[in-house]
C-alpha cells in the first residue's frame, strides 16, 4: 500500500463557489502560475504518485458554501484517479482543511475523534482536537489555553486485508511573524507562535502515546512547519515540535537524520522563493511517522523532490509539474499492510 502526504499551496483558489475547477488563465495564487497550469500540474503529480491514499494538507475550503469533499471528488474525477473517496474531520477556524483522498477498493476511512469535549476552560489531559488544551510551558509561569486553528484529522482505517490502524493528519501552525512591523514585534510574535506550536505538538504527542501504549498501529502524516534548527527561537524551548512528536518511538528516516545535526545533506520537502530575492530556501517540513508495530511491515519512504529524486528528475513532465503544482513536494510511504 502507498500512503502519501501532500501540501497543495492555494488549492482552494482553483475552485469556484460551486466547487467547480477553474481551468482558465486567471492567476492561481502561486507566483506566475495560472489556475489551468496548476490544475494540470497537480493532475500529473497525483497520477504519477498513484497512491492508495493521500493526506491533502491545505485542501479546498469548507465554509458553509464550499465543500472540501465536493471539490476533491471533482478533482479526482477529472483526472480519473483511483482515490475517489474523501474523509474529512473538524472544519478549520480559518482556511486550509485537512482531508484524506483515498481508494475505497483498497481501504475504508472514517473520522473517529478521541478525547473529551471541553468548554472555554479546557482540559490538560489531551481533549478532543476541536476543544481547548490547558498547558504551562514553564517559560513565563503562565498557563496557556491552546486551540488548533486546523484540528488534526483522526481516522480509523481498515485495509482490504483487514488490517486496522489509525491515521492522523496534521498541519501545525506556521511560525511566520505575520503583522510584525519592527524587530521587537517580529521577536514577540515569533516566540508566541512557537509557544503555541509546541503546545499543539505536546497535545498531539499525548494522543500518539496513548495509541502506542495500546499497541495500535499508527501513522502520523502532514506538514509540521518545523524541524530541528529551523529558527533562532528554538533554544528558548529546548526542542522542536518534530522532536516532541517523534519521541523515542515514532520513526521517519528523514526526521531522524535531521535530528542527528551532523554536517552533510539533509532531505527537504519544500522550496520557497525568498522575498525580494532571486534565491530559494529549502526546508524539511513534511513527514510520515509510523509507530513501532509497523516497522516490521517493510516501510519505504520517498520524497518526490524534482531535483533530489532521480526518477522525478528523469521525467521532465513530472519534474516540471512538481515545481508548478505547489511549494511543497509529496512524501510517500510504501508499506505492506
Amino acid at each position: 500500500m502507498r500512503l502519501a502526504t501532500y501540501n497543495v499551496e492555494w488549492f482552494s483558489n482553483l475552485f469556484d463557489e460551486r466547487d467547480q475547477l477553474l481551468l482558465d488563465d486567471g492567476w492561481s495564487g502561486r507566483r506566475d502560475v495560472t489556475r489551468a497550469q496548476q490544475i494540470e500540474a497537480l493532475g500529473v503529480v497525483f497520477t504519477a504518485m498513484d497512491a492508495d491514499a493521500v493526506m491533502v494538507v491545505e485542501a479546498p475550503d469548507s465554509n458553509g458554501e464550499q465543500s472540501t469533499v465536493s471539490a476533491l471528488l471533482g478533482f479526482a474525477k477529472l483526472f480519473n484517479l483511483r482515490t475517489r473517496e474523501v474523509a474529512v474531520g473538524f472544519v478549520s477556524d480559518t482556511q486550509q482543511e485537512i482531508a484524506l483522498l483515498y481508494d475505497p477498493d483498497v481501504l475504508s476511512a472514517r473520522h473517529d475523534p478521541i478525547g473529551a469535549e471541553t468548554g472555554r476552560k479546557g482540559r490538560a489531559d489531551a481533549p478532543r482536537f476541536d476543544s481547548t488544551f490547558r498547558i504551562d510551558l514553564d517559560v513565563d509561569a503562565t498557563e496557556d489555553l491552546v486551540r488548533f486553528s486546523k484540528p488534526p484529522l483522526e481516522l480509523a482505517v481498515t485495509t482490504k486485508t483487514g488490517q486496522e490502524l489509525r491515521l492522523i493528519g496534521a498541519h501545525l501552525k506556521s511560525k511566520a511573524p505575520h503583522g510584525a512591523r519592527n524587530h521587537d514585534a517580529v521577536m514577540r510574535i515569533s516566540i508566541a507562535n512557537r509557544r503555541k506550536q509546541l503546545a499543539q505538538a505536546i497535545w498531539l504527542r499525548s494522543r500518539i502515546t496513548s495509541h502506542i501504549e495500546q499497541g495500535t498501529p499508527l501513522i502520523l502524516l502532514g506538514d509540521l512547519n518545523d524541524g530541528p534548527g529551523l529558527d533562532e527561537y528554538e533554544h528558548l524551548f529546548g526542542r522542536s515540535s518534530v522532536e516532541i512528536l517523534l519521541g523515542d518511538d515514532l520513526y521517519d528516516p528523514h526526521a531522524r537524520l535531521a535530528l542527528q545535526r551532523r554536517p552533510g545533506a539533509v532531505a527537504t520537502t519544500a522550496r520557497f522563493k525568498k522575498h525580494g530575492q532571486d534565491k530559494y530556501l529549502q526546508a524539511l517540513l513534511d513527514y510520515i511517522m509510523i509507530s513501532p508495530v509497523l516497522m516490521a511491515s517493510d516501510p519505504v519512504w520517498r520524497i518526490w523532490h524534482p531535483f533530489d529524486d532521480g526518477a522525478c528528475w528523469g521525467l521532465p513532465e513530472l519534474r516540471n509539474a512538481l515545481l508548478t503544482a505547489s511549494d511543497h513536494f509529496p512524501v510517500s510511504l510504501d508499506i505492506a499492510i
